[in-house]
């Protein structure tokens, strides 16, 4: 009885083993997407009056889990039953991560935002400001479906051969910590400002350590802002390159003597600019027939 309790010990401690390694190499293939899933997040949550900040972040939070409930069954459904799918829909997810950061790339380059702040939203009645809210929360999480989508095909594709209970688990544990991860860590971003404002009024005087650090917090926010964007765009280059190369032997065998960064920002490029000027091609000659 004894010897067979101390096996089962001994399983349970193999497996948790394979799990918590596994967990850590599946963490390490999704890190890129997560700092553009943080990137996008952070972006989408600021902007609103301070009092609505974490609201609004809250509400896309909880889409997120429902997102990842959506997603998790189906995927597991289809490595169950039909695994041959996985990587078909990790290469249709690498265009569409590869056409995102292009887009972002091509709009940085040739048609630059105006600068001027949203001040209309000053003016905005009460039902528009909720209703312009509530379109900025759908946007978010529909942006966070598609990412989360490559989240789980990365990590499901990192332990497809194992057995479907540690699929499930060391998966189930991806989604968890990105989800907890991600929106902690906007959260701590967008209130930034807030946390620099209060020190600052803490502050007797312009030469105190507490004014000066708020003051540096408030004017960092914006620099932390584009930097992320900047961080996750090529996040997204590289993740999708990195797709293509370790999933389509052709590919792998044109970069496999390049440095890999570069062979995988090489293939994102070529992909995500490759389906922008198609999709512009297709959306100019729809335009015409117009």
């Amino acid at each position: 009885m004894a010897s067979g309790f101390f096996a089962l010990l001994d399983d349970v401690a193999i497996l948790l083993d394979d799990i918590a390694v596994m967990s850590k190499i599946a963490t390490k293939k999704t890190a890129s997407i997560l700092g553009d899933d943080l990137a996008v997040n952070a972006q989408k949550a600021s902007g609103f009056a301070a009092s609505r900040e974490l609201p609004v972040l809250l509400k896309i939070s909880k889409g997120s889990l429902l997102n990842k409930l959506i997603i998790l069954p189906i995927a597991f459904l289809l490595s169950a039953f039909f695994p041959e799918a996985i990587i078909p829909i990790l290469l249709i997810g690498g265009i569409y991560i590869a056409f995102e950061g292009a887009e972002k790339i091509y709009e940085y380059l040739f048609h630059k935002t105006d600068p001027k702040l949203n001040t209309e939203r000053i003016e905005m009645t009460e039902n528009a400001i909720l209703d312009y809210e509530n379109k900025r929360i759908k946007s978010a999480i529909i942006v966070d479906f598609i990412l989360s989508i490559e989240i789980v095909i990365i990590a499901l594709s990192t332990v497809v051969d194992k057995p479907l209970n540690i699929q499930i688990i060391v998966v189930s544990i991806v989604a968890i910590i990105s989800t907890i991860g991600v929106y902690g860590l906007v959260a701590l971003i967008v209130r930034m400002d807030d946390l620099g404002f209060k020190l600052i009024a803490l502050g007797g005087n312009k030469t105190s350590i507490s004014h000066i650090f708020g003051t540096g917090l408030v004017k960092t926010l914006p620099f932390v802002i584009r930097g992320l964007a900047i961080i996750g765009t090529i996040a997204m280059i590289l993740v999708a390159g990195d797709i293509y190369i370790h999933n389509i032997p052709f590919v792998h065998e044109l970069f496999h003597s390049l440095p890999t960064i570069f062979g995988e920002f090489i293939v994102g490029l070529t992909v995500g600019f490759t389906t922008l000027f198609i999709f512009k091609f297709i959306v100019k000659i729809f335009g015409k027939k117009e």
